[in-house]
Order: C-alpha cells, then structure tokens, then sequence
C-alpha cells in the first residue's frame, strides 16, 4: 500500500459497508471526486461458497479508475485460500481480511470481529493467506472484542506477519458504533507497526480528520458512514490538506445528491417499499442534524412512498443555505 500513499497528505479509502457501498454507490461517489481507493463489500467466505456475482461487478465494470481492494470475511482456511486466489485473477490491487464487523450473525460463525476471540486462528489465517496471496495483502481489524486491553497482544500477533496495511477502527465487536473511539489503540498502532496504518471511525468533517491524524499519526483515512452523509468530504479533505479553498454544498447541492443516489441505486425490480427502504439506508446517514430539533429525518422516518419522501426532501432542502460541514456524530 506504500505507493498508493500520497505525499503531503492522508490516503483516503471508502469503507466497506456491507449493502451500502456497492457498485452504484461507487459510480455517486465519483462524481463527487470519491477516495483514492475502494474497498468491496465483503465477499463471503466458507466451504462451498464462490465470489458473489454482484460484488464481482464492483470490480469488473469499476466506473472509477482507482485501485480496488477485495475484502474477504470467514475462517476457513482452505476457503480463504481458494477465493484469494481467485479473486486476484480479477483486476484488483489487493486482498484484505475482515476482522472487524460486528454484526452478531456473523461473529457467531467466528468470522469478522468473532475471530478476535481466536488470535490463533487469526495467525494461522494471516500466514496461509499471506503465503498465497501475491498483490497486496491488508487488514481492517476491532481493537479487540470484549475490551481494549485485548489490542496490544492483537497488534503483536499482526506484527508477526509481512502485512502491507493495517486498519483499525478504534471500537471493540461490543461498543458496536457507540460515540466512544479509542483513539491511543490506533496511535500504538501507528508506532508500532512496519506497514501503514490507516484510522477508521468517527471521520466526519475535515476537523475530524484533521484531529484523526493529529493524535493517532495514521496515514491513512477509512470513511464510510461520513462519506455517505457528505460525498464532498474527500475533496474537502484533500483541499484543506493542499491549502485550497474548500468546496461549500448547498441544501440544494445535498437534494441533488440525494436523486442521483436514487438513479444510480433504484433496482427497477423492487417494489415501491422495497425503494423507499434503500433510500432510508442512506438518508439515515444525511438527514439526522439537519433542521431543528432533527425535523428534517423525524419526518423522513414515517415515509412509506417515493412521492412522499422526496416532497419531504424538497421542503428541507431547496435552498441555497450551504449544507453544515461541521460534524455530526453518525450512530
């Protein structure tokens, strides 16, 4: 991950969320200027799977002309083995490895955050992957499951291993996507390890990434739920590291995005509640702060068609008031 590193500022990589961030959600945020890298959704991995179809798209028809980075999550090794390979014959820059989603239907198949209760099969992972895996081969990880204090054994077992990246998110499996973000697990992190080390959690504006980077010393920034409420914020991020003037939204700016992620996303096979609910999976990340007292998502919330839920739009948002950048914490 040494040579995607920019000089002068942070890399910036769109996090993986899974049923968020896909191919449509990527073709949006390019035409906002997007992150220096992508990471798929996760493909998911275990004895008789084989790389989901459509999160292959996001790398097959890739609209962005950035480097993509596969993400794999499971604990069979044989599995992992078999899909890396596999995967790396697609036009990919790198394989990582999910130890961090939280999700309990997932950790309770060991896989994600669950693994974080087995260091020795993280171990043996890491070195079978590893051993096959000839592009760049990184990791996004949880400081721990129960507590904190399980990181600096878990950063001892990563600095085994000739990993090209390291991502923490500064949560344990437990706190979920709780305020909290242990900001000193990633700074450790960031001294200790021989390979980068990119933050992720609770980036939301440039001055939290600027305090991000102030504190931990990580060089690069992973953004998900602040990329979606703010699909500016890369170039924001990349204007203020270069001195530039930042580039101000407007309301009327955010409503525009708001239909081109309707246009990119809509599946033409789904019914109406079927689309309304996919867009509430992005609104729950825009409106929330936006209008007194939160007005603008309490009366998103209770939308049940197109027609409603875009009149609601209009009225909070057509105007040419600049959309807020100051952060906003996203629960």
């Amino acid at each position: 991950m040494r040579d995607f590193l920019p000089q002068n500022r942070p890399l910036l990589i769109l996090a993986p969320m899974q049923d968020i961030t896909d191919l449509p959600f990527w073709r949006v945020m390019s035409r906002y200027g997007g992150p220096d890298v992508y990471y798929t959704e996760y493909f998911r991995v275990h004895r008789d799977s084989r790389p989901e179809k459509y999160i292959l798209r996001s790398i097959n028809e890739n609209p962005t002309g950035k480097p993509v980075i596969a993400q794999m999550i499971g604990q069979d090794i044989d599995a992992l083995q078999r899909t890396a390979l596999e995967l790396q014959k697609r036009n990919i820059a790198g394989i990582d490895l999910n130890l961090g989603c939280p999700a309990p239907i997932v950790c309770k198949k060991e896989a994600g955050g669950g693994l974080l209760r087995n260091p020795e099969k993280i171990d043996g992972i890491l070195r079978e992957l590893r051993a096959c895996v000839h592009l760049q081969f990184t990791v996004k990880t949880r400081i721990g499951f129960d507590a904190p204090e399980e990181f600096p054994a878990l950063l001892d077992l990563f600095r085994r291993h000739p990993i090209d990246a390291l991502t923490v998110h500064g949560r344990t499996v437990r706190e979920m996507y709780k305020p909290v973000l242990h900001h000193d697990a990633i700074e450790r992190a960031a001294r200790l390890m021989p390979c980068p080390v990119f933050a992720n959690g609770n980036v939301a504006c440039v001055e939290s990434a600027r305090q991000m980077i102030a504190i931990t010393g990580a060089r690069g920034l992973m953004i998900g739920r602040g990329a979606i409420r703010n699909p500016w914020l890369f170039d924001q991020i990349r204007e203020a590291w270069s001195g530039e003037v930042q580039t101000r939204p407007t309301r009327a700016d955010l409503r525009q995005y708001i239909e081109h992620l309707y246009e990119e996303t809509r599946d033409p096979a789904m019914r109406e509640a079927g689309l309304v609910g996919k867009m509430k999976k992005y609104l729950g990340y825009i409106a929330p702060g936006l209008g007194e007292d939160d007005a603008f998502w309490k009366e998103l919330r209770p939308a049940l068609t197109l027609r409603d839920l875009f009149a609601i739009c209009d009225r909070h948002l057509a105007s040419s008031e600049t959309f807020p950048i100051n952060c906003v914490t996203l629960s």
